[in-house]
C-alpha cells in the first residue's frame, strides 16, 4: 500500500461518527487531500492537540485496504498558527482562504505555487505585523492567478485601448468579461465594478511584486476598501458561489479594527 509523507495546512474538519475525524488537507506534494484521522476524538497521544484548522502538519498517511479514504498513520505539528485562532476577525480571513483553496483545487492536483501562497499568508497574519485586509487582497489577487481567473487590469476588454493610454477613463471592471472597460465602450446595463486607476495600479503590484516586498509597502485605506468591494465581488462571481466563510467575514469585519479588538462605540 503507498504511503504518503509531505506538509500539510489543514483545510477543514468534520466529525465522522463517535471517534473518527475527515480532514480536508492540503499538502505540498499533491494539493488537497482528503482523509480519515481513526480515534482521533478519544486519542490522548497521537493526536492530541494537533489537528486545529489552518496549522501546517507534517503527516504521514497510508491508502486503505478497501476504496475508503487514506488512513492518516502520524500528524505531527510544524507551525500552530495559534495567535490565528484566538483572534476572529483573523480567524475569519483564514477561513475564507482555506475555504477557497478547498473550493476551488481538485484532489490530487499539485499546486506548490498556491500552498506557498497560503502558508505565506498564514505566517503573516499569525505575526500580527501586517494589515489582514491587504493581506485578504495580496490572497486573492494571487489566488485569481494560479486558477487562471485573474480580471485582465491592463486595457479595455472590448476596445483594447491600455490602461496608461491617457485618453483612456476607466469605468470600472465588466464582471462576466472579467476586465476593464473604459467610459466609451460602457455597458449601461453589463454587471461591473467601479475602480480607479490608482486602485488598479495597486492590484497589479499586489499580483506581481515579490511577497516580500509586497507585505511591507504602504495602501491607502480608500484604495484597500475599494479592492477589497472589487475582490470579494470578483472572485465569487468567477467561482460560481458565494463562500460561507466570506457572509461571515463580511458581518464581524465592520466591528473590528485591523488587530481584531472591537471598535469603540461612538468610532
Amino acid at each position: 500500500m503507498s504511503i504518503l509523507a509531505t506538509p500539510a495546512v489543514l483545510l477543514r474538519r468534520v466529525e465522522y461518527g463517535d471517534f473518527d475525524l475527515i480532514l480536508t488537507l492540503f499538502t505540498e506534494a499533491t494539493g488537497k487531500i482528503s482523509v480519515i484521522a481513526k480515534h482521533a476524538k478519544k486519542s490522548k497521544k497521537r493526536f492530541a492537540g494537533v489537528l486545529e484548522l489552518f496549522s501546517v502538519l507534517k503527516i504521514t498517511c497510508q491508502a486503505s485496504r478497501q476504496s475508503g479514504l487514506p488512513i492518516l498513520q502520524e500528524a505531527l505539528l510544524e507551525e500552530p498558527f495559534g495567535a490565528i485562532r484566538e483572534n476572529m476577525l483573523h480567524t475569519a480571513y483564514a477561513s475564507y482562504w482555506a475555504e477557497l483553496v478547498a473550493t476551488w483545487a481538485e484532489e490530487a492536483q499539485q499546486l506548490e505555487s498556491l500552498y506557498r501562497l497560503l502558508v505565506f499568508v498564514l505566517t503573516e497574519l499569525d505575526r500580527q505585523q501586517m494589515d489582514p485586509a491587504l493581506l485578504n487582497l495580496m490572497f486573492q489577487m494571487r489566488f485569481l492567478e494560479i486558477a487562471g481567473l485573474c480580471p485582465n487590469l491592463n486595457y479595455c476588454c472590448v476596445c483594447k485601448t491600455g490602461l496608461d493610454d491617457p485618453s483612456h477613463h476607466v469605468s470600472g471592471v465588466d464582471l462576466p468579461r472579467g476586465g476593464l472597460r473604459c467610459h466609451g465602450c460602457e455597458d449601461q446595463d453589463g454587471a461591473h465594478v467601479c475602480l480607479s486607476r490608482g486602485t488598479i495600479k495597486q492590484l497589479q503590484w499586489l499580483a506581481e511584486g515579490d511577497l516580500n516586498r509586497v507585505a511591507r509597502l504602504r495602501y491607502s485605506a480608500q484604495g484597500v476598501s475599494e479592492a477589497q468591494r472589487f475582490l470579494e465581488t470578483f472572485v465569487p462571481y468567477h467561482l460560481g458561489k458565494e463562500p460561507r466563510s466570506l457572509n461571515v467575514l463580511r458581518q464581524i469585519r465592520p466591528a473590528m479594527d485591523t488587530s481584531g479588538r472591537p471598535v469603540a462605540a461612538g468610532r
